[in-house]
């Protein structure tokens, strides 16, 4: 499917626009600022202008979909320059959230080439397919924009959602094109295939100009503190970001620097605007956070002042990463690895894009994986980028779209091959859960709630809490109901536009977690306390004479605690119980065991085989992003010296999305690799007896005790030796 030889800059635009004029689907898989966006505008804006004297008055209709609202938004100030001259004959309209319920109707009845996202598809588009059937008639072309995005849970979801948007477009008689955009990734005309369910063609050699790049890995040195254990401390990535952010802001270059996490979005803007402040107290003003839930007016206003260049300098989370024209940025700053090597050049990508010379800092946290990315670059630098992963199949995903689809208009038997080999078995269990019924030849939905509130597609579930500051009744913001339980417990530090906030109380019946204005001198850190039962081994095989399994389990998580941390040092200050209820997640494993040979054989006795078998999950958890397109935060683990159901020492890792995401699945094909790399993680860490660059870890619920470092790099050398043959 590799397209041939390229040689002229820009030849991969006019390739992929030649796919598209002839009726195929296409995806340009090629660096960032590499003119991707002309390669789809090109047929898209050509196909608008050839239908915009049609009698109806309506044309040819484009669908755009973007991951985030920035970037659509961003996409149509793009559209609207190249389309100005062309008069009213391209109609681009934003239609998602933030969209005005005035304006709403406008962009139903004249918008010929509307901007969305996969979320406001498969809630406000499809269920009201009537009121979008002179767009959906007319549809030519879908753009699917930064697909690398679309993996795990989430482009599991999106897979389905396409599927529901090609069968109603069949409905009214259309047949689009898919034009896919992607970051530089590994095999991705397959990926486009699964995720659209068509043929699809593959650009990706690309040979358009760009300035030099100079990549530095920063590891932050360590201090004089000891943390849990007596481990030494490093002094925390998000001081380190906020340091280079306020050099590179006194120096007056452009910068942004990608966090993980809203609160590390939000925290770096604050030490930088202290620090700015004791310079030049007009330089405060110029840097900024900018993450998701804010409100849509502070998001515009943010992009606006980015824009313009009033802003210098800006902390933000991935909400920002993807595809945003920020002309004239000069430096990237990532705060941590960003989990996998597609995001990391996206993110570094952000500068530069000009053509002028660029920098990018990867700052590494204390954490296995980025300690052994600063340590070894070739495993950056002279690898491929990740396969995109992604399971369309699973039953926790597949369910509630086969119901929304429904809903949509009733399902037949010929509708089914659509949506993949597991919804013929599903049907019946849903038909026994009282969702659908079948009435002749078809499946209908059978309740009076809207089927598409069944899931959301971004696998965190369940109703967003409301962040309101108590005094006031001022709603600041939300945060994802499964995120919830570590966010905003009782007693978290919850950060906003650069204000510090309390959590007061969480009241999970009225989803809503109350805070006042508070300036405590202390991050908090939330704790959790996980087991795990097989449901079914789907897949084994021997190590030796222990083995490597693959297959369903279910999962108990308790929050039960949190920390309070210096925020500078990351210094435990103390740990406060907590009461929540307890969560249930039934979903995919990897898991090994070892037996009582392997244990002698690798000199490790009963009183150290906990701390080995918990030293070696922690480490193989933070090596899986190596491996497999996840995060750290994706996945969790359990290890158990005597499992009830192996009744052997058992080290599990396993998807923290309901059904699997497709990671697990991925370990156990790549099990020798990874468990090698997390070997020699542990081994080459130049602490003594284990710290949070090799074997702690910041989710342990058991406060990273027992802990055993040599025991588990003794473990993991016997059981590698009798791997099997790659």
């Amino acid at each position: 499917m590799q397209s041939a030889g390229i040689e002229h800059p820009w030849a991969h635009q006019a390739l992929a626009a030649e796919h598209a004029l002839d009726g195929e689907s296409v995806i340009v898989a090629t660096g960032t600022a590499s003119g991707k966006s002309l390669a789809y505008l090109t047929p898209v804006l050509s196909a608008l202008l050839d239908g915009s004297e049609a009698p109806n008055g309506r044309g040819t209709t484009a669908l755009y979909l973007a991951p985030t609202k920035a970037l659509a938004a961003d996409q149509r100030r793009a559209v609207r320059e190249l389309a100005a001259p062309l008069g009213n004959a391209i109609r681009p309209a934003v239609y998602d959230g933030d969209t005005p319920v005035e304006e709403r109707e406008w962009v139903r009845q004249y918008a010929n080439y509307v901007l969305t996202n996969p979320d406001m598809l498969h809630r406000g588009i499809l269920p009201s397919h009537p009121r979008w059937s002179s767009f959906l008639r007319a549809l030519r072309y879908v753009v699917i924009d930064e697909c690398h995005t679309y993996r795990g849970v989430f482009g599991s979801h999106v897979a389905q959602v396409l599927r529901r948007l090609r069968r109603l477009c069949a409905r009214y008689d259309s047949d689009p094109v898919f034009l896919l955009a992607s970051a530089t990734s590994a095999e991705p005309a397959i990926a486009a295939e699964r995720l659209t369910g068509l043929p699809v063609k593959e650009v990706a050699d690309d040979a358009s100009p760009r300035g030099d790049l100079v990549f530095a890995l920063w590891e932050p040195p360590l201090t004089e503190l000891h943390g849990e254990k007596g481990a030494p401390v490093r002094r925390t990535a998000t001081a380190e970001t906020a340091d280079l952010l306020t050099d590179l802001t006194v120096q007056g270059v452009r910068s942004v620097a990608f966090v993980r996490s809203r609160r590390g979005a939000e925290l770096i803007s604050v030490i930088a605007q202290e620090r700015l402040a004791e310079v030049d107290r007009s330089l405060a003003r110029r840097v900024a956070a900018y993450r998701g839930g804010y409100l849509p007016e502070e998001r515009r206003a943010l992009e606006r002042a980015l824009h313009s260049g009033e802003l210098l300098g800006l902390a933000a989370t991935t909400a920002l990463e993807l595809g945003v024209d920020v002309s004239g940025l000069d430096a990237v700053i990532i705060s941590g690895y960003p989990g996998t090597r597609a995001s990391l050049w996206q993110q570094a990508g952000r500068a530069g894009r000009s053509g002028q010379g660029a920098l990018a800092i990867l700052v590494a946290r204390d954490d296995p994986l980025d300690t052994y990315l600063v340590h070894h670059p070739e495993a950056l630098f002279q690898q491929p980028v990740e396969s995109t992963v992604l399971d369309p199949d699973n039953p926790y995903v597949l369910a509630p779209h086969l119901c929304a689809a429904a809903a949509e208009l009733p399902l037949t038997d010929d509708d089914l091959k659509l949506f993949g080999p597991a919804a013929e078995e599903l049907l019946p269990q849903l038909e026994a859960a009282k969702l659908l019924r079948r009435r002749t030849k078809a499946w209908h939905w059978t309740r009076r709630e809207r089927a598409a509130d069944l899931t959301d597609i971004r696998g965190e579930g369940g109703k967003p809490i409301q962040i309101v500051e108590e005094g006031t009744g001022r709603l600041l913001g939300t945060v994802d109901e499964s995120a919830a339980h570590s966010a905003v417990h009782e007693g978290a530090v919850h950060l906003h536009q650069g204000r510090t906030y309390l959590v007061r109380r969480l009241d999970l019946e009225d989803s809503v977690a109350l805070v006042e204005e508070a300036g405590p001198p202390y991050s908090t850190t939330a704790r959790d306390t996980t087991a795990i039962s097989i449901l079914e081994t789907d897949t084994e095989i021997p190590w030796g004479s222990g083995r490597l399994c693959y297959g369903s389990v279910e999962v108990t998580n308790q929050v039960v605690s949190f920390l309070r941390r210096k925020l500078i040092t990351g210094e435990v200050l103390g740990e406060t119980k907590l009461d929540l209820p307890p969560r249930t997640l039934r979903t995919r494993a990897v898991w090994w065991t070892v037996t009582e040979d392997q244990l002698d054989a690798a000199r490790v006795n009963p009183e150290i085989l906990g701390g080995a078998l918990h030293a070696a999950e922690h480490a193989s958890i933070g090596m899986l992003p190596l491996f497999a397109t996840c995060d750290r935060w994706d996945i969790g683990g359990v290890s158990v010296p005597l499992h009830p159901d192996t009744l052997l020492p058992t080290v599990f890792v396993y998807d923290g999305h309901p059904g699997g995401a497709g990671f697990a699945e991925r370990a156990f094909h790549t099990a020798r690799e990874w468990l090698t790399a997390t070997r020699q993680a542990i081994a080459s860490c130049e602490c003594e007896a284990g710290c949070p660059s090799c074997i702690q870890s910041p989710k342990c619920g058991n406060g990273n005790d027992p802990l055993h470092k040599r025991g588990a790099v003794r473990l993991l050398s016997t059981l590698l030796k009798d791997a099997p043959a790659p």
